[in-house]
């Protein structure tokens, strides 16, 4: 049909190969092929030149209609490679939103502005099946396991430590850093609903040779450490969940083990290529980056021991019984 155009424009079946760069025995060769498949005359000779039949400009107008079409639709595919356009789909669990997610978003859209993200939390129960069946392009999930399920590829972004977290006067609260074993005979805070992060948790302290005695369930991390505050219980509670530190608690660092939890970016192995999902991860990988310099900053500045309160305690050598 583009050669059929180029006849009808050029005016000639000579003209037209020349434009095209073929022999105008191909040129007419391939007009007859056409005429064969419609079934219809498409050009008639005029002295040396031919002019199109009423069906040969219909199909040479199609064949312009087409042209243009397909230049816009390479235009557009050039703009989605490029990240001019397009959109992905991010699914997040919560505590990963404010540390991580928003930042990276921000970082994300300064460079790639024509892409819109649908961002929403994920199901806890099954974080990576929206991943699997294609209805998000990348989530962000915590997983103790270092494989990926069959068609993914998790990419490491962040380990995601747990805290010990005590009333404010707490006997221990003065202890830079507590064996797990040393909550072993207190009441507990539950944060977190069963689930991974729980049984984190639970692995840990029958790893210490204990299982803790709940005192009450916070429905989230912040409440939580309103029961702890109020003298109800101790707890462990994840760094990321920590952003957001009620005035009446303590942090500390806590082993023997210490619970950590590894945050992946999810992403399908087919799509990995794209240049904007690989420009996202990196966005997410630098928000990460960015908060833990913040975070070194923060003990720099605090000349060691930074308190819950955001007060800087000074610098005391370490005694070993503080461990």
């Amino acid at each position: 049909m583009q050669v059929l155009r180029a006849v009808v424009d050029h005016g000639s079946v000579s003209a037209a190969a020349g434009a095209l760069g073929y022999t105008p025995s191909a040129v007419s060769q391939q007009v007859a092929t056409l005429e064969r498949e419609t079934g219809t005359a498409l050009l008639e000779r005029i002295g040396r030149g031919v002019r199109p039949t009423a069906a040969g400009l219909l199909l040479a107008r199609h064949a312009a209609a087409i042209d243009r079409q397909v230049a816009e639709a390479g235009a557009a595919l050039a703009d989605l490679r490029a990240g001019r356009s397009g959109s992905l789909t991010v699914r997040y669990f919560a505590t990963a939103g404010a540390a991580l997610v928003a930042p990276a978003v921000a970082l994300f859209r300064r460079e790639y502005p024509g892409v819109r993200l649908d961002l929403g939390l994920t199901d806890p129960a099954d974080p990576l099946g929206e991943v699997q069946d294609g209805r998000a392009d990348l989530a962000v999930v915590f997983r103790s396991e270092k494989t990926a399920p069959t068609g993914l590829r998790l990419v490491h972004l962040h380990d995601d430590p747990y805290r010990a977290v005590l009333p404010r006067g707490h006997r221990l609260a003065a202890r830079r850093v507590l064996e797990l074993t040393e909550l072993a005979d207190e009441p507990w805070v539950g944060a977190e609903p069963p689930g991974p992060c729980r049984s984190l948790v639970h692995e840990a302290c029958d790893a210490a040779g204990f299982r803790p005695a709940i005192a009450v369930d916070g429905a989230d991390y912040l409440t939580a450490q309103g029961f702890v505050a109020a003298g109800l219980g101790v707890s462990l509670l994840p760094e990321l969940g920590l952003a957001q530190r009620h005035p009446g608690v303590t942090v500390r660092r806590v082993r023997g083990p210490e619970p950590v939890r590894t945050l992946h970016a999810a992403v399908r192995e087919g799509a990995w290529g794209q240049p904007v999902l690989a420009a996202l991860v990196a966005a997410l990988r630098s928000a990460v980056g960015a908060a833990e310099a913040v975070e070194t900053s923060s003990v720099l500045l605090g000349r060691g021991v930074v308190d819950s309160s955001g007060m800087r305690s000074p610098v005391r050598p370490p005694s070993r019984a503080a461990g």
